[in-house]
């Protein structure tokens, strides 16, 4: 229990040093961010196939591809349904100063709620994965999602601040964000010790939220403004991270 509390708070703890971040350099280029993002999701695509979808195979037995697919088909709907309710709304992060100005407040308070709500499943990902006897895969994961924490908590400072929000206030509502991924790391915990039949679901489900957000929400923003070329690699570079530390770990 020890290392999953600790785990769960480095998960959501990586949020709050994204915003430190954000506060110690407001105006972050958009070729930046794109970058970090993208790097982010090469970390995040990596972890989910290593970290949730292959164990999900194997511990579903005979049954395992298909438990596999589906959970990770109802993962990635569950997210779209998601965000048909509350959009997200990551193009905001990437304007510059003129354009935070001229954004509602209402849009920028839509956005944060939006990061907090997407926040819960890649908590609950980072709890299942200590449903496995593998600690280290759930380590992986927890890695993963907490290096793709800082970057999302670097970019909701800047619209936060611009639409007239105290900077004392911005950074609760950041942290907010992430004690949001510390109670999903517990949720997904609790769900497969109590019920441990479910655990390869949860995998598959778990790994299938992580590839709707890589590719639904960190891509599209990354790869439209003309940093394509850097945020390819960029991702590559997160991705190779991810199987070198899977490697070290094991």
């Amino acid at each position: 229990m020890e290392l999953v509390l600790l785990t769960a708070l480095g998960v959501g703890g990586a949020t709050v040093v994204g915003a430190l971040i954000g506060f110690a350099f407001k105006n972050i280029s958009h070729k930046f961010t794109d970058i970090v993002m993208s790097f982010a999701a090469g970390i995040m695509l990596s972890a989910s196939v290593i970290g949730l979808i292959l164990p999900s195979v194997e511990y579903g037995g005979k049954y395992g591809i298909i438990i596999t697919v589906a959970g990770i088909f109802i993962g990635a709907v569950c997210l779209n349904l998601i965000d048909k309710l509350v959009p997200h709304l990551h193009k905001l992060a990437g304007v510059d100063s003129e354009e935070h100005r001229a954004t509602n407040l209402s849009r920028v308070i839509l956005f944060v709620t939006a990061i907090a709500i997407h926040n819960l499943p890649e908590g609950i990902a980072a709890g299942v994965g200590f449903g496995t006897d593998d600690t280290n895969q759930a380590f992986l994961i927890a890695i993963g999602i907490a290096l793709q924490n800082i970057p999302e908590g670097m970019i909701i400072i800047p619209p936060m601040i611009a639409s007239g929000i105290k900077p004392s206030k911005a950074f609760l509502i950041a942290a907010f964000t992430g004690l949001v991924e510390v109670v999903g790391t517990f949720i997904g915990y609790f769900a497969v010790s109590i019920a441990s039949f479910i655990l390869p679901f949860a995998l598959a489900f778990a790994g299938g939220t992580m590839l709707y957000v890589v590719s639904d929400e960190m891509l599209s923003e990354t790869h439209g403004d003309g940093h394509q070329r850097g945020a390819t690699y960029a991702l590559l570079v997160g991705f190779c991270v991810m199987l070198i530390t899977d490697i070290l770990l094991g």
